[in-house]
């Protein structure tokens, strides 16, 4: 029934000859957290593991798509059997989106999905806009999207041991009242400033306007240096 499966071989010539990178698409992925690593899910993977072979053997570079909607507990076993399956080809997840009930949410709900998946080996993560399962994105849709999607890839490399150094510069930024430090590095400065001009703090101009005068960071600064 699919064209490129029954020719893939001729495909596999034509990606070899003009140097393309195949990606794997999985049309058994679920819709539905309640459809998450079923029997049909588990049989696809096992033939993409097959199709990535046949790649590898042609000369042909690929990567693999999955999932889509599927629950917290089922992230790290989907993720575990196509790493094995595949031999370790890379692994391209949209989300996943860990429940079906947010809509306008969802950029949301798969950066959950995304960060846990990122953790137990994802390789790429696809971003979804806050449309998804609504509309047609706009470009603040997509804006929304990428940075979810960003922020759940670096909470996935934090665990991992990668990039924690601008975690500690930020926090050390932090510890001083360094805004401009702060607002350097961060994902989104232009949210950042844009909460900081709009209820700036009217007690204690270094602090910000949850704590004032209480800042918690400020007093044990002062009381560090003796005054």
């Amino acid at each position: 029934e699919n064209p490129f499966y029954k020719e893939f071989d001729y495909l596999l010539e034509l990606a070899k000859k003009y140097d393309v990178t195949l990606s794997l698409g999985d049309g058994m992925r679920s819709g539905a957290t309640y459809d998450s690593n079923d029997r049909a899910k588990f049989q696809e993977l096992l033939i993409i593991g097959e199709l990535v072979e046949r790649a590898r053997e042609a000369g042909v570079q690929t990567m693999v798509e999955g999932p889509g909607h599927m629950p917290l507990n089922d992230i790290q076993a989907n993720i575990e059997v196509m790493k094995k399956v595949t031999r370790g080809a890379p692994y391209f997840v949209l989300g996943p989106l860990v429940t079906d009930i947010a809509p306008g949410y969802d950029h949301f709900v798969a950066g959950i999905g995304g960060a846990l998946a990122g953790y137990f080996g994802a390789d790429f993560l696809c971003y979804v806009t806050p449309a998804e399962h609504l509309s047609l994105p706009d470009k603040d849709d997509v804006r929304e999207g990428v940075i979810a999607a960003r922020i759940a890839a670096h909470a996935a490399d934090l665990a991992r041991g990668i990039d924690r150094d601008i975690d500690n510069v930020f926090s050390k930024a932090r510890e001083s009242l360094d805004w401009t430090k702060m607002f350097s590095l961060c994902i989104d400065p232009d949210k950042a400033k844009l909460y900081r001009k709009k209820r700036a703090p009217t007690e204690d101009p270094r602090a910000c306007s949850m704590c004032g005068k209480l800042c918690a960071i400020e007093i044990v600064n002062k009381y560090l240096q003796g005054n």
